[in-house]
């Protein structure tokens, strides 16, 4: 039973943080499009052609009877209901596109999944080991020397270190003939494993660049917390070796901060890593967010909000439930 409450409470949670997400998406959207009908009709449209697609889209609603459609009917573009309330569920119909706003976010998910899972693997492998091996060497050269890279790896813009790859990395080896590293574009998994992490390397790059400082930093300070603990001193009294009080006994108790705050950030990222797909041209979820945000086609705006808020809830419990099955007490 304790079990199930804490489930039930969990899904409270998550359905009460969408519903306060989707009121404050559709508030601030219609702040900031005070005329969307003007942004959405033809350039040389008439005064009467703006009043009909108002009309058309009932834009001229109140915005708490506009919600009350968007969760309940859904648009009736397309003839049959497609709100957020039905199964499954309708996040809209995009305006500039002529395209339900589920079907777009879907067909960006594997660029922005591939993406955030190849930097989450890169960046957690790096962390774990620099960390450890700043923890097993602290006051030394290499702690130093691995603290400063941490501190630099925090201090630079994504933006800045996508294009600093691109630059030495594309573009001097292109020079040279050498195309190892594509600048932009994606290419599916199904179709070639090869050349889709060949182009994804480095916008995984400077996501786990841009990751990396604070992991490492978090991993060596866990560490260093789990080693002033009574039993590793009991496992160094038995002779177990340093490399099994390190990565097999302090490592695995200093690993939960890690996991929480690596989920966390991979929830961010699957929300739509904007930079990172702007520089590196992927067509992903932050693009499309970013590019419909310009446009003034706001049920896309707030299509991909709640899809960011889904994400992170989810993401939020599955690192709960992670954490609680690593630590008895919690459980």
């Amino acid at each position: 039973m304790t079990v199930l409450r804490a489930l039930g409470a969990a899904a409270a949670r998550a359905a009460t943080t969408l519903i306060l997400v989707l009121i404050a998406a559709f508030f601030l959207t219609r702040v900031a499009y005070r005329d969307p009908a003007n942004m959405l009709a033809p350039r040389n449209a008439t005064q009467e052609g703006i009043d009909a697609v108002t009309r058309a889209l009932r834009l001229d609603d109140p915005w708490y009877v506009q919600l009350k459609n968007y969760l309940l009917r859904g648009p009736d573009i397309q003839g049959a209901p497609m709100g957020l309330a039905h199964w499954p569920p309708g996040l809209g119909y995009s305006f500039r596109r002529q395209t339900p706003v589920t079907e777009l976010i879907l067909s960006k998910v594997p660029v922005t999944v591939s993406l955030a899972l190849g930097a989450l693997v890169i960046w957690m492998t790096l962390s774990i080991v620099s960390g450890v091996a700043a923890a097993r060497r602290r006051g030394t050269a290499v702690d130093r020397g691995l603290s400063t890279a941490a501190y630099i790896a925090l201090s630079l813009p994504t933006f800045l270190t996508g294009m600093l790859l691109s630059y030495f990395l594309f573009f001097k080896l292109s020079t040279y003939g050498l195309y190892w590293f594509p600048s932009s574009g994606y290419v599916p998994f199904a179709e070639s494993p090869f050349e889709w992490a060949r182009h994804l390397l480095l916008p995984w790059l400077t996501l786990a660049i841009a990751e990396i400082g604070l992991f490492q930093r978090v991993v060596r300070g866990s560490v260093l917390e789990a080693l002033s603990a009574d039993y590793i001193r009991t496992a160094r009294a038995k002779g177990v070796s340093e490399n099994a009080v390190y990565y097999r006994h302090a490592l695995k108790s200093a690993l939960n901060p890690v996991i929480t705050l690596g989920g966390l950030e991979l929830a961010v990222i699957m929300g739509g890593a904007i930079v990172t797909e702007t520089v590196f041209g992927l067509d992903g979820v932050g693009r499309l967010a970013i590019n419909s945000a310009l446009e003034g086609d706001f049920p896309v705006v707030i299509g991909t909000t709640i899809f960011a808020a889904a994400v992170f809830v989810l993401c939020n419990l599955v690192v709960d439930i992670v954490t609680r099955l690593r630590d008895p007490a919690a459980r």
